[in-house]
């Protein structure tokens, strides 16, 4: 019998159970990883980005899984190991996966409501308003120029375009910058309605606007490429991002590559998607998560993010003034880069104040103007502060 006994005891003083109740910041990280859980599987918010960030969260969190172990090499039986999850986050480390995302949304994205609307662009820029407001702010709050720049980036709601800058910026900062940005990102349904409802009126919401004119082929080839051109040799940095979403987009639109935009838009995306979510999840640890100087991340984030939708919003209300009540101030909203997502919720809160109104792909070119703009930001800042 105490033999048994000893090899129970043996068993459970090696388990995780014997180590999890030393830090009740770890159990309440495990509580928010089931709750975000619950929020993508229940509820819908965004699962394909929360449902894997979320369960990255909950493994970081589980004690002596060793997934996040450094390389460790013996040179005398040449042998070694390293955790899965370390492997997993050199894409973030090093910046590799926003870029292959870029190139899924280039090749999902619909470039036409911007060609159409080109006044799309003005909503785009006036929602890049939180990202230098933010970086402003973080400077008073005692943040290092470099790491001011990197979190106000959150602001554009841009995961890929977060981590690249962090990557570049403020190594040290690029997991709570990444989580904070997906975060938000996975949550713009529950964020942005009560800011579109309280910076416009029920007449403005209800505006129904006209079918956008047609473009034609011919301009969806040349914009890719001319945008590449443009866009980087003013701002080199961009490279990387407007690159990918350009080549990605061409994919879509030059009608010759149909296998290769498949591949983009969907099998490659979703790979990539998986370990990127992760990998993001998992530095979403107790002991680093939950400090004061991650929180203040979180919540510059935050009000970054709000302050870019209200700048949009407050945009589009200057529009909808100027054009006589043409323009509905909601696409504003979708100024923030998060395709089609800011998109998607711009319809929905217009069309439960007017079931007639189909804004989405009039939101569709202040989105994909958001994700130009943030990453042509984010390329202004590493410019300036990477030295």
């Amino acid at each position: 019998m105490s033999f048994f006994s000893d090899v129970l005891i043996a068993i459970f003083g090696g388990s995780g159970f014997a180590y999890l109740p030393q830090d009740w910041r770890q159990v309440i990280m495990i509580a928010v990883a089931c709750l975000l859980l619950y929020l993508g599987i229940a509820k819908g918010f965004e699962p394909l980005l929360l449902v894997p960030i979320a369960f990255g969260m909950l493994l970081a969190n589980l004690p002596l899984t060793g997934l996040f172990n450094e390389p460790v090499y013996d040179a005398a039986t040449h042998s070694g190991s390293v955790g899965f999850m370390w492997v997993l986050y050199q894409g973030v480390q090093y910046a590799i996966y926003p870029s292959i995302i870029f190139m899924g949304i280039g090749a999902m994205t619909d470039f036409g409501p911007l060609l159409a609307n080109p006044m799309s662009l003005l909503l785009g820029a006036a929602a890049q308003l939180g990202i230098f407001t933010a970086f402003l702010v973080a400077l008073l709050l005692g943040f290092q120029p470099c790491e001011a720049a990197a979190i106000g980036v959150i602001g554009g709601a841009d995961g890929p375009t977060a981590i690249l800058t962090a990557s570049k910026l403020a190594t040290e900062l690029l997991p709570a910058i990444a989580i904070a940005a997906y975060s938000y990102m996975a949550l713009i349904p529950l964020i942005q309605p009560p800011i579109m409802k309280a910076l416009t009126t029920k007449e403005a919401r209800k505006v129904k606007m006209t079918q956008l004119r047609a473009v034609s082929k011919t301009e969806k080839i040349i914009f890719p490429i001319a945008v590449t051109i443009f866009v980087i040799l003013l701002i080199p940095d961009t490279a990387p991002l407007i690159g990918m979403l350009m080549l990605g987009n061409l994919f879509r639109e030059c009608g010759v590559c149909d296998r290769l935009s498949d591949t983009a838009q969907n099998a490659l995306m979703n790979i990539v998607t998986i370990p990127l979510g992760l990998s993001v999840g998992f530095k979403a640890t107790y002991n680093s998560f939950l400090t004061w100087e991650t929180m203040k991340i979180v919540f510059l984030g935050l009000f970054a993010f709000m302050l870019s939708t209200a700048g949009g919003i407050l945009f589009g209300n200057v529009m909808y003034v100027l054009t006589k009540g043409k323009v509905n101030p909601l696409i504003g909203s979708a100024g923030v880069s998060a395709v089609p997502m800011a998109a998607r919720v711009s319809q929905i809160v217009g069309q439960k104040e007017n079931p007639a109104n189909f804004l989405l792909m009039h939101a569709m070119g202040p989105n994909v103007a958001g994700v130009i703009g943030s990453a042509v930001a984010a390329g202004f800042l590493i410019k300036v502060f990477g030295g």
